[in-house]
């Protein structure tokens, strides 16, 4: 039994701070939390006094097979197999380290995800719990094609979901726009249809599991929704319509701001491909009018950051709720997003997502107060996973 004193405690609900918290920790749960906790003879006592903890972060949007360079596209394909196992082992160990501690893998290369997720799971490998999408599916020549399930019809979409369910993925994701990456598609523009997609969702719920779009254009986001989709994946052109259609459906949002803004920073000098920045480029302004829009009318945001694209690094998440911030969230707003929503979208929140008896002992401890600046997000003291803390 481990206990921790003398914590500045942000639960992850949205409620403000509590000061001097006692956390028990036993068996790899929370036991008990509060200001009034008995402290058992037998524990061992860490003393936290200064110290701020928050629930692990949970990033509903990574990218863990793909290296985060100028091309992380052209490098998966043209790497083996084993080479991206190894990247991609490196890739959780980073993102536990930097205080998440569960991630939504949101496609990956020849299933080496959901390899990756089952080592975690039996200690064969470092990194945080993993729900991982295996292929996803896309129109022939459609976004993400060369590692996704290729189809032209409602039945081949069905089919495919049933297949990467076969696979033993923990989510169904679908492509419903282009996107910046994949040369010759655009962002803006629709691809599998309302038709094509509500058979592979309904596939999906049949088997209890979520389902997630690929959505940057306001057609490709209003289709997804009205074929039944759990979340909305960037979001780039939304409009006022689709807000209220999310949120009359109760659709999670997952904007991954840190995807345009890290290749429009980085630039063509950083030889990411020139489609790429262009894209990035054109939709960057619409994408945060988006976030803005949605946050204004109370749609459920998520954080996700789409870790992988172009230098947006693998242990560097906490950058996008740094984003969430500037573009109108508050920092305790940011915290719940990236911990609370974040495990209600995953259909975790009864393991995960707040401090909480009963819960995974998934902790971050901070040098300094998120609330004051949510760059302290960064001045990590010690990272628990499941009550052990992470090397």
């Amino acid at each position: 039994m481990l206990v921790l004193t003398g914590l500045t405690m942000i639960d992850g609900t949205g409620k403000s701070e509590e000061h001097g918290v006692v956390i028990v920790i036993e068996n790899g749960k929370i036991v008990e939390v509060g200001t009034q906790v008995s402290i058992p003879k037998e524990a061992k006592v860490k003393d936290m006094s200064g110290k701020t903890v928050i629930p692990g972060i949970i990033d509903s949007h990574v990218h863990l097979t793909f290296k985060p360079c100028a091309d992380p596209f052209s490098t998966l394909l043209n790497e083996s197999d084993s080479r991206t196992v190894l990247k991609s082992s490196e890739h959780a160990s980073k993102t536990l380290r930097s205080g998440v501690t569960t991630v939504r893998d949101l496609g990956g290369k020849n299933y080496v995800d959901l390899d990756l997720r089952d080592a975690i799971n039996v200690n064969e490998a470092i990194g945080p719990t993993m729900l991982a999408a295996g292929k996803p599916i896309v129109m022939t020549g459609g976004h993400g094609w060369p590692i996704a399930e290729e189809v032209d019809s409602p039945d081949e979409a069905r089919k495919a979901a049933r297949n990467q369910l076969k696979k033993g993925v923990d989510i169904v994701k679908i492509m419903a726009t282009g996107g910046v990456m994949t040369e010759g598609v655009e962002p803006g523009s629709p691809q599998l249809s309302t038709d094509e997609m509500a058979p592979a969702i309904e596939e999906a719920h049949k088997a209890g599991k979520t389902t997630a779009s690929h959505a940057q254009g306001t057609t490709g986001i209003k289709n997804a929704i009205n074929a039944g989709i759990d979340s909305i994946e960037h979001g780039i052109y939304l409009d006022e319509e689709a807000i209220t259609m999310m949120k009359d459906n109760g659709i999670y949002f997952v904007p991954t701001l840190s995807a345009p803004y890290w290749i429009s920073k980085k630039g063509k000098e950083a030889n990411i491909p020139e489609h790429a920045v262009k894209k990035s480029d054109a939709s960057l302004k619409a994408h945060r009018e988006s976030f803005k829009m949605a946050l204004e009318a109370g749609v459920k945001i998520a954080m996700g950051t789409d870790a992988g694209t172009p230098f947006n690094y693998h242990g560097y998440n906490f950058y996008e709720l740094v984003l969430m911030v500037e573009n109108g969230m508050s920092p305790l707003e940011a915290i719940k997003a990236g911990t609370q929503r974040s495990a209600e979208l995953l259909n975790i929140s009864d393991q995960v997502g707040t401090i909480t008896p009963g819960k995974d002992a998934d902790l971050i401890v901070l040098d300094d107060n998120p609330l004051d600046d949510i760059y302290n997000l960064e001045k990590i003291y010690q990272v628990f996973k499941k009550g052990d803390p992470v090397k």
